[in-house]
């Protein structure tokens, strides 16, 4: 299943700083940590910890987000499901981009190893 183009429209209209948030409560309810996320965020994105707050505080939209972003090479090995998507299948990038994001935050609330989180 494939999203539809409003759907990618939607997503990249939507802003990092909006979400940021929702990521933070999910983890942070699992005993995981904001500087874990953080961590999980930087090997995708390349962002430190100031640049992050720097997106979240210009209320940037996760089009703007992934722009800026150099994303990490091995990204390609995030695959599975993500909120009825199977991530390997989204054909548009930025969508795909934004499902490997939820899918790290996913798995960092579900327990798993850091190692195993970054693909390492």
């Amino acid at each position: 299943m494939n999203p539809t183009q409003e759907h990618n429209e939607r997503i990249a209209k939507m802003t990092f700083a909006t979400v940021y948030p929702h990521y933070v409560t999910k983890v942070e309810k699992k005993n995981r940590t904001k500087e874990e996320l953080h961590q999980v965020i930087t090997w995708l994105t390349s962002f430190d910890e100031a640049t992050i707050q720097k997106l979240i505080d210009e209320k940037v939209t996760f089009e703007t987000f992934f722009q800026k972003a150099t994303i990490n090479p091995n990204a390609h090995l995030i695959i599975g499901l993500i909120c009825g998507y199977r991530i390997e299948e989204i054909e548009n990038e930025l969508t795909k981009q934004v499902r490997c994001l939820d899918k790290l935050v996913d798995e960092l609330a579900k327990g798993k190893k850091m190692e195993k989180i970054l693909r390492s």
